[in-house]
Order: structure tokens, then C-alpha cells, then sequence
């Protein structure tokens, strides 16, 4: 197999970029095999932007067409692993986007099939994985540059939406539609960088907003305290009504720190000898000359890295690489099974708002569902 023929599922925003991407052939050993999605007006744009390609209004007849070996779920989230196990089921791989689903429970269930079927792919669109800068960030961690992590602190609001965004469709942003708001919409990639860098917290204590700056049911504010559960902590804090927005971690280990600023720029600081080691050792006039600004420069050393960033690229990567694992087997960036991770990290920063006290992560599958089930019950259509 040479070229993946690759079916698109939703033609909405984002699945029409990706079709774009392959029909001007900037994605390597992937075509178009098929399109599907419910709306007739979209059966209109596949016929003029893609008039050879078999449209589809249903996913299982695109599924059962033989015209596709594998899918990619640009759709509602709710509907991903539903999707991406019916394409599993009939030996098809699977590219779900991002978050997998709301429910963790329902990743793994896909998880569990795909392990099952080892001879298939499944993958998860995390494109920020494909991001040098991030992983740069990784190896300088995983390397050990800043020795054991004690506290992680990432600002990312620079996802800043009017209310005009949320007005475009009566699904966006609802309990019932998308199952929340920046937390499933615009936040999960960091929320998935922020464990694949430094792995998930075992608690969370969440203040959330919901309809705090915009006219939705959903979050729109978060800010959480995580608790590594080896005395390292961190805070995550995102929204979508700062105009100007701040995209800033920081990494702070014993051997030194990481800071990644607008995802464009690393300076780390390592440490000539770790903090425990100057705890131990240093006077206290070889402190107060630190204090004094005299011998800061002797204790540390920096360096900064800086990229650029081409749009698009990342999504080309990523789609590159689940064609490429397909055809001989080259490891995924992103396996799908990775996908629970951010899922139970999001569960549970939305269960710790709900109940007002930390959980610990995963929470319990049944009182995630109930409790947000119960918010779907009361929800203002």
C-alpha cells in the first residue's frame, strides 16, 4: 500500500482544512477516498471543491463502501469513539480528533478494541506533539536537564472567542452538543502536552466558570491546582474572554527551569549544582551575595531556543505519520490510546467544580456521567 485512502468524516472547519490539505497533495501517501457528513449543504461544497470524491450522508455506508482504509472524525465529540469503533469494527483504521470523547470510560473501551486488533491503527489528532519547540521541551525534561519537577504553571488564555463564535451553531458550546466548553474546545491540547511533558496530576481542585464573560451554559474561565502526589504541584488556568491573551509555562525542576513563551521561545536555566545540593552546602554569605545580585550568574547557566511555526504544518504531520504507520508501521506521535489521559484529566477538573472539593484523578466513571448528565438534564437549550 502506497497511498491511504483516508475518509472524511464531517466537512465542517476542520474537516474541510484536511481535505483541502490532501487535494492539493501536501500530504504524502494520503487521497481523499470518501466524504461524509448529515448536511445537505455540505453534500453541495464536497460536489463543487471535490467532484470525484463518493459522498456520503451516512458513515456506516461510507464505512461499508470498500472506498476507504481508513477515517479521520472531524465531528461532534460525543460522537468519536462511536465513530472510530464502528471504523475498527469493520478492520478500517481510525484517527480520532481531539478530546477522544467526554467520557473516559468510552476511550477506553476503544482502547481495549484497538489492542485488540493490533493490526490496525489508531491514532489521536494531538498535532501539538508534532511541534518541535514541544518536543524539545520533552527531551530537555525527559533528559533530565531540570532534574526532578516540583512545580508546573501554565497560562493559556489566548483563546479568546466572542460571542459571535458561539452563536454559529446551536450545538457549540452546550452540555448536550459538545459536553463543555474550552476545557473539550480549545483546551486540549495543552491539556495534553501539559501530562505527556510532565504526566498527570493524582488530584485536582478546580474553580471553574461557566457563562462567566459569554452567554453559554458551558466553561468559559478555569483555573486548577494540580497535586503531582510527590509534593510537586502546578496550576493550569485558561479562558476564551482575553482579548489579550497569555500562552506562558513554566517548569520548575531542581536542577533548573523551563519556559516556553507563546509557544515560540525556550530559555532554560540549569542549575550548576541542584537546589538541594546549594541547600545543603552554601553559607549564608554565599547566599546573601546571591540575594545582592553579585553571584546570581555563578549558579546557573541559560539557554534559549526559538521556532517558527507554519500553519497547517502540524495537522500535515500528524496525518503523515498515521499513513506512515499504517504503511510500515512507523511509531504514532500521538497513539489513540493516549487520548483517556487528557480525558480523565478534563473529568475530573470539571467534577472538582462541580462538588467544590479536590478529586482525585481518574474520578469514578458512574459519578462523572451522573453528575454531567444531570448538568445536560437542566441545561437552557
Amino acid at each position: 500500500m502506497t497511498n491511504i485512502r483516508l475518509g472524511i468524516i464531517g466537512l465542517g472547519a476542520q474537516g474541510n482544512t484536511y481535505a483541502n490539505f490532501i487535494n492539493e497533495n501536501k500530504v504524502k501517501n494520503v487521497v481523499i477516498g470518501a466524504i461524509c457528513d448529515i448536511d445537505p449543504d455540505k453534500k453541495a461544497l464536497a460536489t463543487e471543491n471535490y467532484p470525484d470524491i463518493p459522498f456520503y450522508n451516512d458513515y456506516i455506508d461510507l464505512l461499508e463502501s470498500g472506498d476507504v482504509d481508513a477515517v479521520v472524525t472531524t465531528v461532534p465529540h460525543y460522537l468519536h469513539t462511536e465513530i472510530g469503533k464502528a471504523a475498527l469494527n469493520r478492520n478500517i483504521h481510525a484517527l480520532l480528533e481531539k478530546p477522544a470523547d467526554i467520557y473516559a470510560e468510552k476511550v477506553k473501551e476503544i482502547s481495549d478494541l484497538a489492542a485488540s486488533k493490533p493490526e490496525l491503527t489508531f491514532g489521536i489528532f494531538f498535532n501539538q506533539r508534532t511541534n518541535p519547540l514541544y518536543q524539545k521541551v520533552k527531551s530537555l525534561i525527559d533528559n533530565g536537564e531540570i532534574g526532578q519537577i516540583r512545580r508546573t504553571n501554565w497560562i493559556i488564555t489566548t483563546w479568546w472567542r466572542p460571542q459571535a463564535y458561539y452563536d454559529q451553531s446551536s450545538w457549540r458550546a452546550t452540555w448536550d452538543g459538545e459536553g463543555g466548553g474550552v476545557l473539550v474546545n480549545q483546551a486540549p491540547h495543552q491539556i495534553d502536552l501539559l501530562q505527556w511533558l510532565c504526566g498527570l496530576p493524582e488530584k485536582v481542585y478546580a474553580n471553574v466558570k461557566y457563562g462567566y464573560q459569554r452567554k453559554l451554559n458551558v466553561d468559559d474561565d478555569v483555573t486548577t491546582v494540580l497535586d503531582y502526589g510527590n509534593g510537586a504541584t502546578g496550576v493550569f488556568i485558561t479562558c476564551t474572554h482575553d482579548v489579550i491573551g497569555t500562552d506562558r509555562l513554566e517548569i520548575t525542576g531542581d536542577k533548573g527551569k523551563i519556559l516556553v513563551e507563546d509557544s515560540k521561545k525556550i530559555t532554560i536555566k540549569r542549575l550548576k549544582q541542584s537546589e538541594n545540593e546549594m541547600n545543603q552546602t552554601m553559607t549564608w554569605a554565599d547566599v546573601a551575595e546571591i540575594f545582592k545580585g553579585d553571584g546570581i550568574g555563578d549558579i546557573y547557566e541559560t539557554d534559549t531556543f526559538e521556532f517558527d511555526s507554519v500553519w497547517g504544518e502540524q495537522h500535515i504531520s500528524v496525518l503523515e505519520n498515521f499513513a506512515a504507520n499504517i504503511i510500515d508501521d512507523t511509531p504514532l506521535i500521538a497513539p489513540g490510546s493516549d487520548g483517556i489521559n487528557g480525558v480523565n484529566f478534563v473529568n475530573a477538573i470539571y467534577l472538582s467544580s462541580w462538588l467544590g472539593k479536590e478529586v482525585t484523578v481518574p474520578v469514578d466513571p458512574t459519578e462523572f456521567k451522573n453528575a454531567l448528565q444531570h448538568k445536560i438534564n437542566s441545561e437552557d437549550k
